[in-house]
């Protein structure tokens, strides 16, 4: 498992926008930054020593030309038909990295839930609401950051929905 690390002396441009909203947005949970890239669930809970549950994956989708963001458990996967239907989109498909970087200013891997250049459409995973403490990207690969449910939900305006 890698250790979490303090604050390097120059921080990657993403994370520094991610860390202004963050502070903008009242957010209060800890920001880390691993040694080691954490671009999937998995990896993040293993460095952070949690459930694959308690990250949030940030999943941006194409909806016909339009982002869409998806902050899921990391313990499932998206039902897209039945989750464009809930969110009244006609279809979501898997956005191309060059998507995620024009409506993020992040990687795939590293796309945080704020601190986009312009507003994605948000919605957010009903399971996560099961934990005390989530996970999610800090706008880098091997940034994080802890914390609730209820705070992402205030920090993104995100509707809770279903997302199987």
């Amino acid at each position: 498992m890698s250790e979490p690390i303090s604050r390097p002396a120059t921080e990657h441009p993403s994370i520094v926008r991610f860390r202004e909203a963050h502070m903008r947005l009242g957010g209060t949970g800890e920001i880390v930054i691993l040694p080691d890239s954490v671009h999937t669930a998995a990896l993040a809970a293993q460095a952070l020593a949690c459930e694959v549950g308690a990250i949030a994956n940030s999943l941006l989708f194409d909806a016909d030309g339009r982002p869409v963001l998806l902050l899921t458990s990391g313990s499932h996967r998206v039902n897209t038909e039945a989750t464009a239907e809930r969110i009244g989109v006609t279809a979501l498909k898997r956005a191309t990295p060059d998507f995620v970087r024009e409506h993020t200013g992040q990687v795939i891997g590293g796309v945080s839930p704020i601190g986009h250049p312009t507003p994605v459409p948000t919605w957010l995973d009903s399971q996560l609401q099961q934990y005390d403490v989530v996970w999610a990207a800090a706008g880098h690969p091997a940034a994080v950051f802890s914390t609730t449910h209820d705070e992402l939900a205030r920090m993104t305006g995100a509707p809770t929905i279903t997302v199987e």
